[in-house]
């Protein structure tokens, strides 16, 4: 299988993730009738901070996984990452919008773990 098919795999599935983040914000703004900001709202707050934080975690995450795909990475590296990083992501928005302490902390552990592993293999790759 191309290796290209793993980068595309983590932008479509990330994408929607950020995307549906993004939806849930504008459904809390509409429902609440708050135009700027929070207004306070802790639910609206949350859903904010999470969208946001997808939006911190991609994009150096997807620059890492172009690095690795460029530099022919392994299949089974670029699955195993792509795979472990969305359903981190996943974990993490899942924990931050229901308040599950747990599944924010495993998401946000899993996410590190998985960018460390891919930073650490573009340097391996660059060197070997």
């Amino acid at each position: 299988m191309d290796n290209y098919f793993w980068f595309s795999l983590l932008i479509a599935m990330n994408s929607l993730l950020v995307l549906g983040l993004a939806m849930n914000v504008s459904r809390l703004r509409i429902k609440h009738k708050i135009s700027l900001g929070d207004g306070g709202n802790q639910c609206l707050m949350a859903a904010i901070r999470t969208h946001c934080n997808a939006l911190e975690q991609l994009p150096i995450f997807a620059i890492v996984m172009i690095a690795l795909t460029y530099l022919g990475t392994s299949t089974t590296l670029l699955s195993t990452l792509v795979i472990g990083f969305t359903l981190a992501r996943i974990f993490h928005a899942y924990g931050m919008l229901y308040r599950v302490f747990i599944a924010r902390r495993i998401g946000a552990g899993f996410t590190y773990i998985f960018q460390f592993i891919a930073a650490v293999s573009v340097s391996v790759c660059l060197v070997f």
